[in-house]
């Protein structure tokens, strides 16, 4: 794991940080502004707004819930073919239950800033739930996840997004055919990737059990007849941007028969289940990811 860069911020919680700043932050995550804007107009909009801002910024080392020396896990880098994507190569962090296997298998998808410690804490839960879990680092091939979320952010932005998908799918190939699994297989992502859980359920078609996306981009409706796993559908109630897409999404849905489930959850911000950042909603993250491993339980059984 790359190492931390570790700062020490105000610590604030979700209600006690203005809207506004929480709407910078989104701005920011998502590569609209950068850090500088986002602390300076953080600064200008609210009253204390500055520490507002630097108390966003997430803390990794606090909010690990499954140590990866876990004795209930067993977990381990992974180097596989990529053809189509961005090297030709990608790596992804594999972790599975204790025991011989085979198991159910979850594919875990980072956000807009490669595979950083949040992300592999996700692949470390599903594996405590008895799934065999990849979480492959979309930054691999340009040297990997970089060991902060703005470098990393960067780094994402400026691959060549087909390809950036390309690895995705064949992470998603390569965890289906591993011997450690049954063939059944779910994914589960979270902002950029939920979106591309989205996409990896058009892509792969009845290659796919189960999908459950967290806050992602609707898939394209012109692509949804080719979606034939049921999808487990994860939002946050105040998430302008993503659920203004949801109405045609789920039209869409409708028209072409397509199993779904979906839960808006109140009171929660886009990120709602990241733990590392005040965005964190405890009680609907814990209820979000108790939906999440039913749904994967029911499904790739």
């Amino acid at each position: 794991m790359p190492d931390q860069t570790i700062t020490e911020f105000p610590t604030l919680t979700q209600g006690e940080i203005d809207r506004r700043v929480f709407e910078l932050y989104d701005e920011y995550c998502h590569g609209r502004i950068d850090r500088r804007t986002f602390f300076q107009q953080a600064a200008v909009v609210a009253l204390g707004g500055l520490a507002m801002a630097q108390a966003l910024m997430p803390r990794y080392a606090s909010a690990q819930t499954i140590s990866f020396t876990d004795s209930r896990i067993k977990a381990r880098y992974v180097n596989y073919p990529s053809p189509g994507g961005t090297s030709g190569q990608m790596r992804g962090y594999l972790v599975q239950p204790s025991g011989a296997g085979p198991f159910p298998a979850v594919l875990v998808i980072h956000e807009n800033r490669g595979l950083n410690p949040y992300i592999e804490d996700v692949a470390r839960r599903a594996a405590v739930e008895g799934f065999v879990a990849l979480a492959p680092d979309g930054l691999f091939p340009v040297g990997g996840y970089p060991g902060n979320d703005d470098d990393g952010r960067t780094l994402q932005a400026g691959l060549d997004q087909a390809k950036l998908r390309t690895d995705m799918v064949n992470s998603a190939r390569f965890l289906k055919a591993h011997a450690l699994s049954t063939g059944k297989l779910g994914a589960t992502g979270f902002c950029w990737g939920g979106s591309t859980t989205n996409f990896l359920a058009v892509a792969l078609g009845a290659d796919l059990q189960a999908a459950v996306p967290f806050y992602g981009a609707a898939a394209e409706t012109a692509s949804v007849p080719k979606i034939k796993a049921p999808l487990l559908i994860q939002y946050a109630e105040k998430d302008e941007r993503i659920n203004a897409m949801w109405p045609a999404y789920e039209a869409a849905l409708k028209a072409n028969e397509v199993a779904y489930e979906a839960y808006f959850y109140p009171g929660t911000q886009h990120g709602f289940h990241n733990n590392s950042t005040p965005r964190y909603n405890e009680a609907a993250a814990r209820l979000a990811w108790e939906r999440t491993v039913g749904f994967f339980r029911k499904n790739l059984a």
